[in-house]
């Protein structure tokens, strides 16, 4: 599976009153970035729904100026819904901003689920292991 790789500009109008990015656009972006990676993995946009966002936290400040880099990839896959791990880093850093994971539903023209067919390859990387282990956990 690949990683999809997004990048947003934080512009005066993404500041919240501290003068830092606004959760809610950040989160909006997270949001987003996961939904294209489930989109690109089953080429369905249209019978995706997000369901719950999972453990979405915000550990550093993202600044007016600074690029964020989101990255999503698929961390778990039931029969009808699977579960997309998000996280946001800034300019050039490793250092994790915000991170979560998004659980999608597969429906119809009805809003019944329906199976995605969706198989869940092998790990890319020690990261995706660990991605993995904590996809597992959800509630």
């Amino acid at each position: 599976m690949e990683i999809v790789k997004v990048s947003r500009l934080v512009k005066s109008e993404d500041l919240n009153h501290h003068g830092t990015l606004f959760a809610g656009r950040g989160a909006e972006w997270f949001v987003e970035a996961c939904f294209i990676c489930g989109a690109k993995i089953t080429q369905k946009p249209e019978n995706i729904v997000c369901v719950n966002i999972h453990g979405l936290t915000f550990k550093t400040p993202g600044n007016k100026g600074d690029i964020i880099n989101l990255e999503a990839r698929l961390a778990k896959t039931g029969r009808t819904s699977f579960v997309i791990y998000g996280k946001m880093t800034r300019n050039n850093s490793k250092d994790i901003l915000s991170d979560g994971f998004i659980t999608f539903v597969f429906v119809d023209e009805n809003n019944k689920t329906i199976p995605h067919g969706i198989v869940l390859g092998e790990p890319m990387d020690d990261e995706d292991i660990e991605i993995r282990k904590r996809a597992e956990n959800l509630r």
